[in-house]
């Protein structure tokens, strides 16, 4: 836009019309802030009122932050809520584990439990046969005894 600016001589009757014109534009401007038209910086006619206006920018901006910020938030939670469940899994994994192992060794532990009853069978076994052989062996050096002594009768008598 091109504005003409215009240099003029203004007249003392000049000047009294307009400080006419200026009362009746204030005039004016009452009587439509009354009807709820306002008048904004650049002259434009507006239903708003510059000061509800100015708020409603005020909160437009403070929404665009406030949605911002939650978006924000809600980035962090998800990574948050992401270790946790890589955590959780983790700490599953190792839970698992763990149970594994006592199961491991709860088999092993009865493994050695039957290894052991097994062993103690062979040994009271093996009593079993010394004792037998013991009784075999005091019975065969009674027989040697006898046989002995009868040889030597034997001996003896011729």
């Amino acid at each position: 836009m091109t504005y003409l600016l215009l240099a003029a001589t203004v007249t003392p009757s000049e000047q009294n019309f307009s400080r006419e014109a200026g009362r009746e534009t204030a005039m004016a401007k009452d009587i439509l802030g009354e009807a709820g038209l306002h008048f904004d910086e650049l002259n434009k006619l507006r239903v708003l009122d510059p000061e509800v206006t100015q708020q409603t920018i005020e909160l437009k901006e403070e929404c665009k932050d406030f949605v911002d910020k939650i978006g924000q938030f809600q980035k962090i939670v998800g990574g948050l809520i992401e270790l946790v469940d890589q955590l959780a899994k983790e700490a599953e994994n190792e839970k698992m584990k763990a149970i594994g192992a006592r199961n491991l060794l709860k088999s092993i532990a009865k493994q050695r439990e039957a290894q052991q009853q097994q062993l103690q069978a062979l040994i009271a076994e093996k009593k079993m046969q010394l004792e037998r052989y013991r009784v075999e062996y005091e019975a065969l050096c009674k027989v040697e005894a006898e046989q002995n002594e009868f040889i030597d009768q034997f001996i003896f008598q011729k």
